[in-house]
C-alpha cells in the first residue's frame, strides 16, 4: 500500500466489518524477531541484574539474569553463571523500541499454528481460552509425546484440529530445537541459527483461525505462499483469494489509509459523541475518557456507567489497532455505584481477552484509575510508522 509517498507491505484484520489490526511492514517483510543467534555476552549490570549481548557487529541486546534457568552456552564446558565473554544461545522475544534495546532470552521459543515448544518451562501448558474439557482433551493427547528437555504450550488453534496434524507438528517442532542445539555448539559467534519466518507469515501464524472466512491478498508471490501455509495449518472451508481489481487497489477497498490515519490521531470519537483522548509517553500510555458531546436525560451515574462501557469496548479495540503495550492507564469517568465499577472491570477484561496478545486489567485506584497491562513483543504503530518513513527517504 501507499501512505504520504511511502510504499509498505501491509497486513490487516477486519472483524464485524471494522479493520481491529493493522501490521505496517517494510517490503521486505523480515525482522529479527524470533530470530536466534549465537551472541556474546560484552558486560553485565549488577545492580540492574541484566547483560548486554552482542548478536552481530554492532547490534546489542539486553538480558535479564533474573532467568530461572540459564541459557545454553556455545563456548564448551561453560554451565556455571553467565560472565562477560560468554557465548549464548539466544533468541529475541522483543523488537527494540524508542531507547530500549531488544530483548533477548535464552528461554528459546519455536511456535508452530497449534503448539509453541519452549526450552524453559518443560511442561505441559494451555492457552487461556481453551475450555477446561479441551485441555484435558489435549493433555491426554500429548502427555506420552512430551520431550525430556522442553516444554509444550498449546495454543487456541489447536481447538478442532486433528490430533494427527497436531502430532506432526510436535515433531517438526522438536526436530527444529535439535537442530539449533547442534548448531549452537559448532558455528562461530553472531552465527544466526535459526531464522524466524518472515513478518507477515508470523502475523497469519497469530491469527485465532476458529471464525476465519477469508484471506485476501493482491500480491501473487504471497498468495502463492500463504495458500501453500493454509493446506496444514488453516480450516479447510477458509478461502483464500488473489485480488486482482487493477481500477481499486486492495487497500483502498478497505479504506486502510483512512484506518491508518485514525490510529495515528490521539483522539478517538465514540459513537454517543464521547471521545477517548490516548497519549505515549516513555513509560507508560495514557487514556483519558471524556462525555464531550454525549447528551442523555437519565440520571447522571447512568449516563456515566454507559459511557465508560462504550469506552471500554472501543479502548480493546484501539490498544490492538494501535499495537500499545506496557503500563497503560485510563481514566474512566467516575462513578459511584461499586457494583458498576466491578462490571467496567470484569467487561473491560472481556474485551481484552479477545486480542491474541495478552493483556490484563490489573484494578482500579483510589484515584479511579484503571491499571492495565499488555505485553510487549512489537513495536508501536506509531513508531513503526516513523521508522518506515525514515527508512524510505534516507
Amino acid at each position: 500500500m501507499e501512505y504520504k509517498g511511502v510504499s509498505m507491505l501491509t497486513a490487516a484484520l477486519e472483524e464485524n466489518g471494522r479493520i481491529c489490526q493493522i501490521n505496517p511492514m517494510g517490503m521486505s517483510g523480515k525482522c529479527i524477531l524470533g530470530n536466534i543467534y549465537i551472541g556474546k555476552v560484552k558486560n553485565i549490570v549488577k545492580n540492574i541484574h541484566a547483560a548486554f549481548v552482542e548478536i552481530a557487529d554492532g547490534q546489542m541486546c539486553y538480558y535479564s539474569m533474573d532467568e530461572k534457568e540459564l541459557p545454553v552456552f556455545a563456548s564448551p564446558g561453560k554451565h556455571e553463571k553467565v560472565k562477560p565473554g560468554d557465548e549464548l544461545v539466544v533468541q529475541v522475544a522483543r523488537e527494540g523500541m524508542k531507547t530500549k534495546l531488544p530483548y533477548v532470552t535464552g528461554n528459546l521459543n519455536f511456535t508452530g499454528h497449534y503448539l509453541v515448544l519452549t526450552s524453559h518451562r518443560r511442561e505441559l501448558g494451555f492457552s487461556g481460552k481453551l475450555t477446561k474439557a479441551e485441555k484435558q482433551q489435549f493433555r491426554q493427547l500429548l502427555e506420552e509425546y512430551m520431550p525430556l528437555n522442553a516444554g509444550i504450550i498449546v495454543r487456541t488453534n489447536c481447538r478442532g484440529a486433528k490430533a494427527e496434524e497436531i502430532l506432526k507438528e510436535l515433531e517438526e517442532l522438536k526436530e527444529r530445537y535439535e537442530m539449533v542445539l547442534q548448531k549452537g555448539s559448532s558455528r562461530v559467534c553472531f552465527s544466526l541459527l535459526e531464522e524466524s519466518i518472515p513478518e507477515y507469515m508470523q502475523i497469519l501464524q497469530n491469527v485465532y483461525t476458529q471464525n476465519l472466512e477469508e484471506i485476501v491478498t493482491d500480491d501473487r508471490n504471497l498468495y502463492e505462499r500463504i495458500s501453500q501455509y493454509a493446506r496444514t495449518a488453516f480450516p479447510e472451508n477458509t478461502a483464500i483469494r488473489l485480488y486482482e481489481d487493477k481500477l481499486l487497489p486492495l487497500y483502498k477497498l478497505y479504506s486502510l489509509e483512512s484506518v491508518l490515519e485514525h490510529a495515528l490521531h490521539e483522539r478517538v470519537w465514540l459513537k454517543s459523541g464521547g471521545f477517548l483522548v490516548i497519549q505515549q509517553t516513555e513509560a507508560f500510555v495514557c487514556i483519558d475518557v471524556n462525555t464531550g458531546k454525549y447528551t442523555s436525560n437519565k440520571e447522571m451515574e447512568e449516563t456515566f456507567r454507559k459511557m465508560n462501557q462504550e469506552a471500554a469496548a472501543e479502548i480493546a479495540v484501539q490498544l490492538r489497532l494501535r499495537n500499545l503495550s506496557g503500563i497503560i492507564l485510563i481514566d474512566f469517568i467516575n462513578m459511584k455505584d461499586q457494583n458498576h465499577k466491578k462490571e467496567l472491570l470484569e467487561n473491560l477484561q472481556a474485551y481484552l481477552n479477545r486480542d491474541p496478545v495478552k493483556g490484563t486489567v490489573v484494578d482500579m485506584t483510589s484515584l479511579n484509575i484503571v491499571e492495565v497491562t499488555r505485553k510487549k513483543v512489537r513495536r508501536p504503530l506509531q513508531e513503526e510508522m516513523r521508522e518506515l518513513i525514515k527508512e524510505a527517504f534516507l
